[in-house]
Parts: C-alpha cells; sequence; structure tokens
C-alpha cells in the first residue's frame, strides 16, 4: 500500500468511527481528499475532511478535525497529527515512511512514478499539423514540444497514445506554393518575367533552394510543359519535399509521429458525405439556396456555417467535420487537439460538432500554444512566413541544441506567452534551468565514477536505515522524489507537461542542496550507504524525468 492510500484508510476509519458514535452516516461518494500544505513547516500532507463533514455531522470544523486527529490510529508512518485554521490537519510523516518510500523507488526502478489513471484508453494526440508550405517555424516547435511531452506524458500514466500530424495537403495554400514554387524556378533560370512572383506567394529562401533542385534535376525541360502541368508538378514535388523537411526537422527534435494524415484522403474515401450524412440525420445539417449548412446557432453561434458550397466544393470547416468522425471511426476514445492560440475562437465549433456527433464534452480537448517571442539582444523578432523572415525551428536547434529548445518551450503553461531567451539557454550554469537539471544527473554519476575508481559499489537495498537520513536536505530530497506518482497524474489530468519541466528543476534543486552540504563518499559507512541509495533513487526518477520531457541524461558535462 502506497503512502497516500494508507494516510486516506487512517483517516476514513477515523471519520466513520465519529460518524458511527454520532448515529449518523458519512455522505454518498464522501472520500478523503489529501493535499500538500504550500508550506513545509506545515507538514508533510494536509485534509479537509473535517470541513467537509462539519455540516453533515452537525459539527463545529474545528472540534471535528480535532476528534478526527484524537481517532487516528496508531501507525508506523505519522510521526504527528496537528489541527491548523478553520478545521486542516496537518499530518507529519515519519523516518519510516523515508525508508518505505526510497524502497519503493529501488525496487520500481524506472517503473517508479508509472500509474494506471489512463486504464488503456485509446487517445489520439493531432499536434504541429503545419501546412506543408514552408520550414517550421518558432511557435510550431513550441507545439511540437508541448505535444509530444504530453503525449509520453501521458504514455506514462497509463493511456494508449497515437501521435498524429493531419498534413493539410488540399486547398488553395497548396496551389499558391505551386505558383511560388513556379516562379522561384524560372527565376532561377534567368526568365522571372515569364512567371512572375504571385502578389500574396511564399517568399521564404527555402523556395529559391527547392528551385535551385529543380534546375540540377530537369534544366529548363519544365518550362517546356503547358502550364497547367507545369503548376500540377511544383505543387506536388514541392509539398512533398517541404513535409519531408518538416519530419526530419521533427525527427531530429525527438518528435516522431505515429501517423501522418492526409487531408487528400477524406476526399479519395467516403469520408466526407458519410460524415455530412451523420449530421443530417442528426438534424445538424441542411440544405438551402443550393449550399449545405451546419445548423451552428443551435450551439449559440452568431449563425450557420456553410459545409457544402453553391459550387459543390467542400469547405475547410466540412474537411474538420470528417476529419473528427473519422478520429472516432478509427476507434479513438479520447481527442486532443493542438492549436496554436490564434485559433481560440475555433473552439466551440469543433465542440458543436463533437455534440452534434453524439460525443460528450469530455471526449475532446483542446491544448492552446500562445505565442513564442524570440530575444535576440533584448529585442522580440518578428516573423511572418510569406515573407521569409521566419525564425525556423532548426535554427534555434542548431543554435542552443535539442534539450535547450524542448525545455524552454515548456517552462511556461502552454496558453501563456513565452519569451525564449537564446544567451540563457546557450549558457553552462545554473542560471539555465535546462543545464541545472542535467547537471545534477550528471553529478549522481559523477559519484558513482569515484565509487567505482575506490572499488566500491551500490550498497543492497536491504542495507538501508532510514534512520541514518536526518538532515534537513536528505528529508527534503526523499519527500521530493517520492512526489513523481502524484506529478505524474496531475500533470496528466491536467494535459500540463509544464508541470514536468517545473517537477524536474525541483528534484534538481533538492538534489543539489543534498549534494551540497551532506558529505557521500568517506562518510560513516552506514550513514554514507543510506545516503548512496537515495542517491540512487534520485537517479531513477530524474531519468524517468528527463524521459518524458524527451531531455538527455548527460553521465559527464
Amino acid at each position: 500500500m502506497d503512502t497516500t492510500t494508507e494516510l486516506k484508510t487512517l483517516l476514513e476509519k477515523a471519520v466513520e468511527k465519529i460518524a458511527s458514535e454520532n448515529g449518523a452516516s458519512l455522505p454518498e461518494n464522501f472520500a478523503v481528499r489529501l493535499e500538500r500544505p504550500r508550506q513545509e513547516g506545515h507538514g508533510d500532507w494536509a485534509t479537509n475532511a473535517a470541513m467537509q463533514l462539519a455540516k453533515p455531522l452537525g459539527k463545529n470544523p474545528r472540534e471535528l478535525a480535532q476528534q478526527i486527529v484524537s481517532a487516528l490510529e496508531e501507525s508506523s508512518l505519522v510521526a504527528s497529527a496537528e489541527v491548523a485554521g478553520p478545521g486542516f490537519i496537518n499530518l507529519r510523516l515519519s523516518a519510516d515512511w523515508i525508508s518505505d518510500a526510497v524502497k519503493t523507488i529501488l525496487a520500481n526502478g524506472e517503473n517508479f512514478g508509472r500509474t494506471n489513471d489512463g486504464r488503456g484508453e485509446k487517445v489520439q494526440l493531432e499536434f504541429v499539423s503545419a501546412n506543408p508550405t514552408g520550414p517550421l517555424h518558432m511557435g510550431h516547435g513550441r507545439g511540437a514540444a508541448v505535444g509530444d511531452i504530453t503525449a509520453r506524458l501521458l504514455k506514462f500514466a497509463g493511456y494508449d497514445v497515437t501521435r498524429e500530424y493531419y498534413v493539410n495537403d488540399a486547398g488553395l495554400q497548396m496551389e499558391l506554393l505551386g505558383k511560388s514554387a513556379r516562379a522561384r524556378y524560372f527565376e532561377a533560370l534567368g526568365r522571372a518575367a515569364e512567371a512572375p512572383m504571385p502578389e500574396d506567394g511564399y517568399q521564404g529562401e527555402y523556395l529559391v533552394d527547392i528551385a535551385k533542385l529543380y534546375v540540377e534535376k530537369y534544366g529548363g525541360s519544365l518550362a517546356s510543359k503547358p502550364e497547367e502541368e507545369q503548376l500540377e508538378f511544383f505543387t506536388s514535388e514541392t509539398g512533398k519535399i517541404v513535409i519531408e523537411s518538416i519530419r526530419k526537422d521533427l525527427s531530429d527534435f525527438g518528435v516522431d509521429f505515429d501517423v501522418w494524415f492526409s487531408e487528400k484522403s477524406l476526399y479519395t474515401t467516403n469520408a466526407v458525405p458519410e460524415a455530412l450524412e451523420s449530421l443530417k440525420k442528426a438534424g445538424y445539417a441542411y440544405e438551402q439556396d443550393q449550399a449545405v449548412w451546419f445548423k451552428s446557432t443551435a450551439f449559440d453561434d452568431d449563425k450557420d456555417r456553410v459545409l457544402i458550397r453553391t459550387n459543390g466544393v467542400p469547405t475547410y470547416f466540412m474537411s474538420d467535420v470528417a476529419y473528427l468522425k473519422n478520429k472516432y471511426d478509427r476507434g479513438f476514445e479520447k481527442l486532443i487537439y493542438v492549436w496554436g492560440a490564434d485559433h481560440h475562437g475555433y473552439i466551440p465549433r469543433i465542440r458543436s460538432v463533437n455534440t452534434s456527433l453524439g460525443r460528450t464534452d469530455d471526449r475532446l480537448e483542446v491544448l492552446l500554444i500562445q505565442m513564442v517571442n524570440l530575444l535576440r539582444d533584448g529585442k522580440p523578432v518578428q516573423m511572418s512566413k510569406r515573407a521569409g523572415t521566419i525564425i525556423t525551428l532548426r535554427e534555434i536547434m542548431d543554435e542552443v541544441g535539442r534539450d535547450a529548445t524542448r525545455f524552454f518551450f515548456v517552462m511556461r503553461k502552454s496558453d501563456s506567452t513565452l519569451d525564449f531567451d537564446l544567451e540563457l539557454a546557450k549558457k553552462a550554469s545554473s542560471e539555465n534551468p535546462v543545464f541545472y537539471v542535467q547537471y545534477a544527473y550528471a553529478r549522481i554519476c559523477s559519484i558513482y565514477r569515484e565509487l567505482k575508481e575506490r572499488g566500491a559499489k551500490l550498497p543492497d537495498v536491504s542495507e538501508f536505515d532510514a534512520g541514518k537520513l536526518s538532515s534537513a536536505n536528505e528529508i527534503r530530497l526523499a519527500k521530493v522524489i517520492s512526489r513523481m506518482p502524484e506529478e505524474i497524474s496531475k500533470a496528466a489530468a491536467e494535459l500540463a507537461p509544464h508541470r514536468i519541466a517545473y517537477y524536474a528543476q525541483e528534484i534538481a534543486e533538492s538534489f543539489h542542496a543534498f549534494y551540497n552540504s551532506s558529505r557521500i563518499l568517506g562518510a560513516e559507512e552506514d550513514v554514507m550507504k543510506a545516503r548512496l541509495l537515495l542517491v540512487e533513487a534520485a537517479r531513477i526518477v530524474l531519468r524517468s524525468v528527463l524521459e518524458i520531457l524527451g531531455i538527455s541524461a548527460p553521465e559527464k558535462m
């Protein structure tokens, strides 16, 4: 039985005893809730059970809290229980708890912290999904980091997760890409006047490079083809080149998708007519003025939205409807979208479609990704894909490295604007949070190297004596690393990968404090063994946290 379960059991027995003595019964669905006190001096755990039960049991909450404390059975786990404020109960854990916590981590190894919260639920996480019209920029990079780390987190919490990239390879933006690539090709041939760049064409240098590839491979032969064939070629081939470039950038960033889903496939299969028929049967689609409409006013929208235009061409919204239905048709039980913050107004519409297809609100979640301010010399760099002045994900990775890029992208809640300080990300000092976290792991490995040089090895877990750990920094480190299961549960439930970045920094901070204040090798033998096993438990937890973040665990720095 883990610590929180044992504490809840102790408290539940106490409140049941008090209720019985008063001839009352506990409210239906009552459950003891535990939380970490905000201040360390208030104990290790706290519960508001007395305040929850005061009214049903007809008691003053503070007096009831005192009765609960008095009714607690003796336990080797609890050192003390105190009443605080209007009726909180603060619990302090004993040294036996430290022993159990460290031994549990050592026994479970890399599986420590894994939960079964997801119970194998099939989750589809769709993220990045940038139009294949140019390289990924900083905003896409943040979405990639948030999506990938969320997927890793959910898997650790027991969900069956599929990462998916929705390739928008249909529509006007692809035609514009083809026209822009054609213009760059003719420009490379020295015949720019024959195929001028569209007024709103894509201006990035990447198309100049792609045009050079076409010239190297085909010479001027493409220019002799009919214009319609040229546009078909440049649209198709340039799209393939761009998407392969995106795929490589993401893979180098540590993001590999399980599925690359083509928007075109919705039209080469029956996905669109099937989705439309589903909406009609549910009473949410109708024909009027030679178009087909979605009854979005039924969901407080200001007007109904067009699904099929008067010329018979589906709208982008129709594609989204078909794609959402397709996800459920493939057996996914929960859908998570990762969108740029500029799409926030679209959330009610996609939720209304979800409801129209007979799904409940809890089956669909949207994570919004706020903009990234890249700082150069203290000034943000403006970005515009069509103006060709974007700062690409590749450029940032090349400059500060993959690990720092991933970590910095999730240092703040995803719907908060992020300032990305390039100079800080490159610093090899404690000011740089990712360096600080990785340095903690490297320090642990340096202890092991020195241990090996002394001809010794890690002690067996049976030799662990928690009584030898008594300093505040030792106790704090044990408490921090033991929290991993609850940190995983909270972060997964909230879809909050930034919590894992915070937790990594907290582990590093508590380890560095312990390392700087406690002699490990060379200490009294029993003390050394206890500290070495605490270090190993910290290594296990930190390694798993870094794995969830998709960041390397260096043995030397």
